[in-house]
Parts: C-alpha cells; structure tokens; sequence
C-alpha cells in the first residue's frame, strides 16, 4: 500500500472533498426539496461522550435554520445497536443516525456478527467532524523518552512496558497501534478499554505505559506532567498540539489515519431528501459557534456532497481490510 493511498485517510481528504462540495458539489445541493424540520439525530452512545457532544452541536447549529433535531442516544454494543436501527427508521429525513465513519470501515472487517450490511444499509448525508489519533506515555516512562525512537529503544529494554491501551478493541486507534508495533518490531500486547475515560484514567495514573487515542481526548491534560504525546497520525502535524511530530516525521510513514464523525438516513431515503440534509450539514460546517464547538473536542468542522462522503468510505473500506486481516483481529460479539 502506496503512502500517498494511505494519506488520503487524513483530515486534508476530507477538506479537499469539502472544497468541492461547497463548488461544483453544491449547485446539486440548492436545488434540493426541503427536509424536515422536526427530528432525531440517533447516537449509538451515551449521552456526554465524543460522539454524542458532535451531534448535539450539529442539532444546535440546524436550531439557527429553523430545524429541531433532538439527540436520541441509544447506547450498546460499541454503537453497533443504533447503527443496525437505522435501516428499520423511518426514511422521511426526519430520522438520521450519528456514527463514526469507522463503523462503516472497519467495523464490517472485525465482527463476524454485524446485524448490519455497511455498503447497503445507510445513505451517506456529510461528515460533520475530522479527528486524528495521538499516541502518549505514561509518567511510568523515563523522563529520557522524547520521541518514538526512544520509546522503542525504552520498551526493547523493558519488557514489562510492552503494551498499548486503546478506547476499544476493533477501534481504528487499536489498529494504527497494530501498525506502529508492526513497524517497530516490538510485539506490544493490546490492552483495549470500554471507552476513552477509563483509558485516560489508567494513563494519568501510570497504571498503563502507553495509549493511542483521539487528539482531543489528550487536551485537557497536556499541562499536567503526567503525560507526554510522542506523535499524531496525520499526515501533518495536528493544529491542537502543533509541537507534536508526526509518525511519518519519526519514520513510521505507514502509521497514518483520521477518523471522522458523519450523518447517514436509511438506505430508502430519496436522494432530494439527502441532499436536502447534506446542504443543511454546509450550512451549519460555516457556522462559527458549530466550528468553535469542534474545535474544543480537537476536532475540525467538514462537510462533502453525499456522492463524495460515500466514495470517501468505500475508499476507506478497502483501504483498512488488509490491515484488519493481517492483524487476526476478529470479534464474535
């Protein structure tokens, strides 16, 4: 796999396909039939998280254009339970679903089990919101390790420091990890957690030596002293911790991936329906409180034509397939 394939996972992908969405992709857009003013923007996790923060500013942003979109969390199974529901939702527009494009990416490679198909069961709408991965160390870590080359030299030297946590197992952050151990050679054990908080937790208490997780959840941390971000997995450096070297700056070109946040309705939608609730995602990506709001969970505001979020995935798709396969990751959950 050509880096250049691999870069295209990165928020500038999804800045480019904005780009042409708010030229070309977006006369389409005008000329769609209005959605529905009243609805639900479903979350497959609880209410206060990551995900669930994104969709509250989106429903806050369409309140400006007149649209009341309630957010119904509907928490289980890594989000999968919520995402299955979409197919049986109403496909009006009234009802949209919040999820991580992941879910849609890897998610169809790890479980064996999924009550979902990826490629028929939703319409792309946008994605609302680009985050990258930062992987971090431990106050347990020696005050010599600086850099992902000293972390290797550290663990090399120090078997009980072989491992990585991550927010969850199947998550892309578990496979960026995979990618770095594979590159570095130095077999790390995957310790996967319920969520980024009790992650965090662990990591600022020195009960785990490392951890590879959304930027934003480092940020209100990075002042501490309990912990040190080593690299972000951009293909550039992150806007939030612009000190931070990238994997690829360090030598680990193949450690590189964004994740991102997205609208999707159910797979019978119109599309003047979808394009309707994509011109309302442009929209709101240019208001400055929506962009703010981003901007504190250490994510950046995007939107794309519907036609180009889907092709954005299916990209994805076959992108981290090999990746999952050669990990030997599977999950029967």
């Amino acid at each position: 796999m050509h880096d250049s394939t691999r870069s295209r996972l990165s928020r500038r992908h999804f800045v480019g396909l904005a780009a042409a969405a708010s030229t070309a992709g977006l006369s389409g857009l005008l000329r769609a039939q209005p959605a529905p003013t009243i609805g639900k923007i479903i979350v497959g996790y609880p209410a206060g998280g990551t995900l669930d923060q994104t969709a509250r500013r989106v429903s806050d942003a369409w309140r400006e254009q007149g649209k009341t979109y309630l957010v119904d969390n509907r928490p289980g199974a890594a989000g999968r339970i919520a995402n299955a529901q979409l197919k049986r939702e109403r496909a009006d527009g009234s009802m949209l679903l919040c999820t991580h494009t992941s879910a849609l990416t890897i998610y169809p490679h790890v479980y064996t089990k999924l009550a979902y198909d990826a490629a028929q069961d939703f319409r792309p709408v946008s994605p609302v919101a680009s985050a990258t991965c930062a992987f971090a160390i431990s106050s347990a870590a020696p005050d010599s390790v600086k850099t992902l080359a000293d972390y290797v030299r550290w663990v090399k030297a120090t078997p009980t420091a072989a491992s990585f946590a991550s927010p969850a197992a199947g998550s892309m952050a578990h496979f960026l990890g995979y990618r770095f151990d594979q590159a570095a050679g130095l077999k790390l054990a995957h310790v996967p957690y319920r969520g980024s908080a009790p992650a965090m937790q662990d990591l600022l208490g020195g009960q785990i030596p490392a951890y590879i997780g959304f930027v934003g959840d480092f940020l209100p941390y990075m002042a501490s002293g309990k912990l040190r971000i080593l690299a972000v997995t951009s293909d550039k450096r992150s806007r939030f911790m612009r000190e931070v070297p990238t994997f690829a700056e360090q030598g680990f070109a193949t450690v590189v991936g964004n994740d991102s946040y997205g609208l999707f309705l159910p797979p019978q939608t119109p599309a003047d329906t979808v394009a309707a609730c994509a011109q309302a995602v442009q929209q709101a990506s240019r208001n400055p409180a929506l962009i703010a709001g981003m901007e504190q969970l250490g994510m950046d505001a995007v939107a794309t034509s519907p036609a180009e979020y889907a092709q954005a995935i299916q990209h994805e798709r076959e992108v981290w397939k090999p990746i999952v396969l050669a990990s030997g990751f599977r999950s029967d959950e």
